[in-house]
């Protein structure tokens, strides 16, 4: 069961919502009232459940991860970005954006196979109906990258990696084809940035809405984009098929609470221990790394 902590109270905005990260309110005083206000906290999640450590600085490098990715990207899809003027409580950690009619899809694009991805390819020689070639093993690089959607799951439970033909089935033909299209793009795009910098995008997830600034209704990307906690980054000069990858997100917080030292049973349905100091540096450190190495700039 999902612990999440109370959300702050911000003067001239209304709380909305809570995620395992973020905090939704839509802003109610001030230039931009009636636009939303999301803030990144420095909560961590791993298995559906929040832990009770934080991460010091998350909240803020995965803002600035997403802001630069934005820049990245804004000649191939609009983005859900007003300002980034926003209340000092929340500064550095938070932005205010557009108001979109969300798709209820995870847009999921993978160069690489690992994870959900090699569970479904392990079992049926496909992924999300794909169908890849045979031998391929944890890590191995994909002929070419492939979009592979999944369903957007209650809070607490496990998005479902579904097929084409559902998300045509959820939002249409010509939907379903622009996500697709719009999802392969941005993560070529984005891989080509990262392997650039030496980094490897394995795979990461995009959130699409409908915007109706303006005339017309126009297909926008919004929530975060191409961050460690929806993208699967690997050192590039270490990547080895045939084996779990080093990698640029929480794997270290992973890998603590799967080992003896934790003394968590994954199967209790309890929530994982508090995070050892060491732990907790070495994830932040590992953030910074990315956020450094992807961007050129220094924290």
């Amino acid at each position: 069961m999902l612990n999440i902590p109370a959300a702050p109270v911000i003067d001239g905005a209304r709380h909305l919502h809570s995620g395992k990260v973020r905090d939704l309110y839509e802003l109610t005083a001030g230039p931009h009232a009636g636009n939303l206000l999301m803030v990144a906290s420095d909560r961590l999640s791993i298995f559906d459940f929040v832990l009770e450590t934080t991460i010091p600085d998350k909240g803020e490098i995965l803002t600035r991860m997403s802001l630069w990715w934005f820049d990245q990207l804004a000649d191939l899809v609009p983005n859900h970005i007003v300002s980034t003027d926003v209340p000092d409580v929340v500064r550095g950690r938070a932005v205010i954006c557009d108001k979109l009619a969300m798709f209820p899809v995870e847009c999921v694009a993978r160069g690489y196979l690992t994870g959900s991805g090699l569970l479904d390819y392990t079992a049926t020689g496909e992924v999300c109906g794909v169908a890849l070639p045979a031998g391929l093993v944890d890590g191995s690089r994909l002929p070419s990258p492939i979009f592979t959607p999944a369903t957007k799951a209650e809070l607490g439970d496990h998005d479902e990696n579904v097929s084409y033909e559902t998300i045509v089935g959820t939002v249409g033909a010509e939907g379903a084809a622009q996500l697709r299209d719009l999802t392969l793009a941005v993560y070529g795009r984005a891989e080509q940035i990262a392997r650039e910098q030496g980094i490897i995008l394995a795979d990461t997830k995009f959130e699409f809405g409908v915007s109706t600034r303006g005339d017309t209704e126009t297909i926008v990307l919004g929530d975060e984009v191409l961050t460690p906690d929806s993208s699967r980054f690997w050192p590039a000069a270490e990547w080895e098929p045939g084996r779990t990858q080093p990698s640029y997100d929480k794997q270290i917080v992973r890998n603590w609470a799967l080992s003896p030292e934790s003394g968590w049973d994954r199967a209790s349905g309890e929530a994982p221990p508090p995070l050892p100091e060491a732990v907790v540096e070495r994830t932040r450190a590992r953030y910074l790394e990315a956020y450094e190495l992807l961007t050129g700039e220094r924290w």
